[in-house]
């Protein structure tokens, strides 16, 4: 199905399904323990042996020899493969580390040897008796010390410009000019990178935990030199990835050779620091921002320079990307800087780019907004723009920043937040309110289905789709329901397979609009099937109740299979109204906060999420998404950072001991507002995406909410109480 004018009434608007907070249909799986994550999987394939991978201890250099005598007539050892054994793998189309073999070193705890033994815990004593030579190089690992060499990231993403920035800059009565940094960090999802790999000749299955099925089945093809219809990968359930778990890492490589090496199946899981060392992480980020405005609040210039840094090869983070289309403005400036790393693999991380991009920007609107004397919330709502400042022909499909911010701040009690920063006091506690934009754009990707529907009236869906914790099950079900008339225990729902038709897949929250769109389109094939099958006309046919009307004739659904099942497999891909619209989500994020004032500890009160992003498929689903985000925002704002050893190249708190990430008692109260809103630019389902816009601009609230609080300014995340304690004022 091909998608290029709006869309118009279709049968996704009853919202009889769609649209209801539905309970999430994989829960009581969840729940009770019966939904099988990749290394759980022990009934897929029998004889299956553990592998343990070795990972690097320096970070640059070569790999000289491996001495495995010891762990070899360790107890319970099968075979050891080496990185010494085999050249460097090719690499996949989304990687730019070389995952195995080869004696270069790119980064630390890059993979180097796999134990394959008949337990865990052998496999792991056997791995420590593991020696190796190494012939350390000098390495790049401090991004401030590396600025001075960085480059302009591309022509296509480095620097842009809109009019003339530095003129206006300088002619602005009223400007600031600020620096900020955002910190290394990790995805620390729950599930490690797991995978069990079983060769049958020359095919491989893979049970693994991978977001992005249909990508990763290509990669491992390449880097095997497989022929892909000889590769199959296998994710029905995964727990969690935030990015993390959208291309192949180590974890299914290495199985995959270990498993040919041995003959029969292995099953590998990353260690939790070779989760932070082997796989990606989002990188540091040291942020520049120029603003200047009219006395009036009117922004004239604006300019964001982002530097980050990676391996050669790598991406720069892309922290100016929103900074182009949110606040309104004739002149602008954005540049993305890279820096030579020699640190692990940086990647994609939950809103990749806006997630620290907006950490800075709107901790700048609002340092203008206090210049300037205006409430922030004002300032924000005065610069607002329908149209792409840098092209005023394009307008926003739908954009209500305004109503988000609006909204927000009368159900937060904006109006009672005191102006003056160090103002309120609660006994000890410095109280203060914060607010930030959240942006996000709205990706649009061709995803694919398969219908089947039998004579006992049962739909099943077919798709690569994955579940990362999200709630696919549920709106994919919710969408086949709508579309055929059925009730949601008359749908089946198949994910995870790369036998079925590509989806979308998980990421960069397009994931339940497109999904569910290619569903859309299977089941729009299979009504014409079922109406033909009836003898109905299929554009006046209605499907409700499990029965099929067209004129004054009724049928039951399951009656267009009782002569065998009928078969449905379309896709949705997209015209060019992304490009003659400009399609985003959009929320205002509020929060409280309060600071001691003896110890300069920081305590969230409570925070509100309003939020513009198209039709809402799961209100209930995807306010679990949201309040997740914030909670992650939370994190980023006052806990979470990767030490980076900058002697020898590593993050050394690399587990979840060390790496601070939010508990329940550090989020006391959330509360999430949706704004009333289908978008028939976006896809058939009016839908977009809220998974990232959770998490973008929350940093910000935070950050600015303890200037409320206390009147100290931190520009440089997270914001731990050595960043202000002595400038804290006296308490009383």
């Amino acid at each position: 199905m091909k998608f290029d004018t709006p869309a118009i009434a279709n049968p996704i608007d009853k919202l009889k399904v769609i649209g209801q907070p539905t309970d999430r249909i994989d829960g009581k799986f969840k729940t009770t323990g019966t939904a099988p994550y990749a290394y759980e999987r022990h009934d897929v394939a029998p004889g299956q042996a553990y592998g343990f991978i070795v990972g690097s201890a320096i970070a640059k250099g070569r790999v000289d020899t491996i001495d495995l005598k010891d762990a070899r007539a360790a107890p319970g050892v099968v075979d050891i493969l080496t990185t010494l054994d085999m050249p460097p793998l090719p690499l996949g189309p989304m990687n730019f580390a070389n995952l195995f073999g080869g004696p270069d070193i790119q980064h630390y705890h890059q993979a180097i040897a796999i134990v394959v033994a008949e337990s865990f815990e052998q496999a792991r004593a056997a791995a420590a008796l593991v020696k190796v030579d190494y012939v350390r190089s000098d390495g790049r690992f401090d991004l401030a010390a590396e600025a001075s060499n960085a480059k302009p990231a591309d022509e296509r993403s480095g620097i842009k410009r809109v009019g003339d920035f530095e003129s206006a800059f300088a002619a602005a009565p009223v400007k600031i000019d600020a620096h900020y940094t955002t910190p290394d960090e990790t995805h620390a999802m729950m599930e490690p990178h797991a995978s069990i790999a079983s060769w049958a000749g020359d095919k491989l299955t893979l049970w693994t935990s991978n977001q992005m099925i249909a990508w990763s089945k290509g990669a491992i093809a390449k880097m095997l030199n497989l022929a892909p219809e000889n590769v199959r990968l296998d994710s029905p359930y995964i727990g969690g990835g935030f990015g993390g778990k959208l291309f192949i890492r180590s974890d299914a490589v290495l199985a995959a050779l270990a498993a040919k090496a041995v003959a029969r199946p292995v099953k590998v899981a990353l260690s939790r620091p070779l989760m932070a060392n082997n796989t990606t992480h989002r990188p540091a980020t040291r942020q520049r921002i120029r603003i200047g405005c009219s006395p009036e609040g009117k922004i004239t210039a604006i300019a964001h320079e982002s530097l980050s840094g990676n391996l050669p090869g790598g991406s720069p983070e892309p922290a100016t990307q929103q900074t182009e289309l949110l606040y309104a403005g004739e002149n602008r400036l954005t540049a993305l800087n890279l820096a030579t790393l020699d640190l692990p693999e940086g990647h994609a991380m939950r809103a990749p780019g806006e997630a620290p991009g907006l950490m800075a920007l709107e901790i700048a609107i609002d340092e203008m907004a206090e210049k300037l004397g205006m409430d922030p919330v004002q300032f924000r709502i005065l610069n607002d723009t329908q149209v792409d400042p840098a092209n005023p022909q394009r307008r926003f499909s739908q954009r209500q920043l305004v109503e988000c911010l609006g909204t927000g701040a009368e159900k937060f009690g904006w109006d009672r937040r005191n102006a003056k920063p160090a103002a309120v006091r609660d006994g000890r506690w410095l109280v203060g309110m914060g607010v930030a934009a959240g942006f996000r754009n709205n990706l649009l990707t061709r995803s694919a289905a398969r219908v089947r529907l039998d004579a006992q009236g049962i739909v099943t869906v077919e798709t690569d789709m994955t579940d990362i914790g999200t709630g696919s099950y549920t709106i994919i079900a919710q969408t086949a329901a709508e579309m055929m008339g059925i009730t949601l225990d008359q749908v089946v729902v198949k994910l995870g397979d790369s036998d079925f038709p590509a989806s979308a897949g998980s990421g960069g929250q397009w994931g339940a609009n497109n999904a569910t769109a290619g569903v859309y389109a299977a089941c729009v094939k299979l009504r014409e099937a079922v109406a033909q099958q009836l003898g109905f006309n299929a554009t006046d046919a209605q499907f409700s109740n499990g029965q099929v009307r067209s004129g004054n004739r009724t049928a039951q659904l399951a009656d267009a299979a009782r002569n065998g099942e009928l078969v449905a497999e379309d896709f949705i891909e997209y015209g060019n109204l992304d490009k003659q619209y400009q399609q985003s989500t959009f929320a205002g994020h509020f929060v409280e906060v309060a600071v001691d004032g003896f110890t300069g500890e920081t305590r969230i009160r409570r925070m509100l999420a309003v939020c513009a992003a198209g039709r809402i498929l799961n209100p209930k689903a995807a306010r679990s998404q949201v309040i997740g985000a914030m909670t992650m925002g939370v994190g980023a704002a006052l806990m979470e950072e990767l030490a980076v050893d900058k002697r020898f190249g590593f993050f050394v708190n690399h587990d979840l001991a060390s790496y601070e990430v939010p508990v329940h008692a550090d989020i006391p109260h959330q509360e999430v507002i949706f704004l009333d809103e289908v978008d028939p630019i976006s896809s058939p389902m009016k839908a977009k995406g809220v998974g990232e816009l959770g998490l973008c601009g929350v940093g910000a609230a935070v950050a600015n909410a303890i200037y409320n609080a206390t009147g100290v300014r931190v520009r440089d995340y997270p914001i731990t109480l050595d960043k202000h304690l002595d400038r804290l004022p006296q308490p009383v």
